[in-house]
């Protein structure tokens, strides 16, 4: 039997592997990020934007957009004092990056702040967003989840770019998004701005735990995790032999090992990442 594939992988927000994030007080940058070979920009209102300087930042988004700019835009959190004023200025015209995402409800407001076509990724960056974060992806809206490394490090009391010490959460926010049936998430940044070693180690992490993208604080860090999170040419010969041999799908045996229906399908999906293969079923 064939059963409808429910992560759509032909979304740019949902195959997108490199965010970069660039403040939103700084126009001067918005061009240069969205030519930097970036899947995605993401014009940021938060936390890169000091109080003094969100109107003139809300302003500069306004005008992009209102040029045909295109990126998401992180908003500030429900119940600070620019939220109402960030989601009224969007009006639906781009996805957002909702930070500190914590419980359902307060998701599901923002999806109704977004009008007919709400498209959103939620931050996981507080404990209680972790323990919460099924309910969260699971809200109708959400897209993709975020994780939020440098807040919840602080919160925590660790370093953020401890591996083991995160790894714990990191994997919560996998085992979430799948078991709410949205897209592999988005690991977060790498400190060391121009260090390029540091990005390529955090990014192999995150790929390993289930991560098929990652923010970017800097340009230099964009092909990175390009390279990082693209599938390779074995990866995707492996694929293609696996769905080749999948026959009725039936168990069978490749090289000594074995392949039966779990195999085939993270074969399609494989395949699907790398926009090959069939758009919307799994054999």
């Amino acid at each position: 039997m064939v059963e409808v594939l429910k992560i759509d992988y032909w979304n740019s927000l949902t195959k997108a592997r490199s965010w970069l994030f660039v403040p939103g007080h700084r126009p001067d940058r918005f061009m240069k990020a969205k030519t930097s070979g970036a899947d995605y920009v993401v014009l940021d209102l938060e936390d890169s934007v000091g109080p003094d300087r969100k109107s003139l930042a809300r302003e500069n988004i306004d005008r992009w957009l209102a040029a045909d700019g295109t990126g998401v835009v992180r908003i500030n959190g429900t119940g600070s004092p620019w939220h109402n004023d960030d989601l009224a200025m969007i009006n639906g015209r781009c996805p957002v990056m909702l930070p500190k995402a914590e419980r359902a409800e307060n998701v599901a407001g923002v999806v109704d702040g977004l009008g007919s076509d709400p498209r959103v990724l939620v931050i996981l960056e507080t404990a209680l967003g972790i323990f919460n974060a099924r309910e969260v992806c699971a809200v109708s809206g959400v897209i993709r989840a975020v994780f939020g490394n440098a807040d919840l490090s602080t919160e925590l009391g660790v370093d953020l770019g401890n591996h083991a010490a995160l790894a714990h959460a990191r994997s919560q926010v996998v085992l979430a998004s799948a078991a709410a049936g949205v897209v592999p998430p988005i690991d977060g940044a790498t400190a060391g701005l121009t260090d390029e070693e540091a990005t390529s180690i955090d990014s192999s992490h995150a790929l390993a735990l289930g991560f098929t993208g990652k923010s970017c604080l800097h340009p230099r860090q964009v092909p990175v995790v390009n390279a990082a999170f693209s599938l390779s040419e074995d990866e995707i010969e492996w694929a293609k032999r696996i769905v080749a041999a999948a026959g009725d799908g039936s168990i069978g045996a490749m090289n000594s090992k074995i392949v039966g229906k779990p195999i085939f399908d993270r074969a399609r999906r494989l395949l699907a990442r790398a926009g090959l293969g069939e758009q919307s079923q799994l054999g």
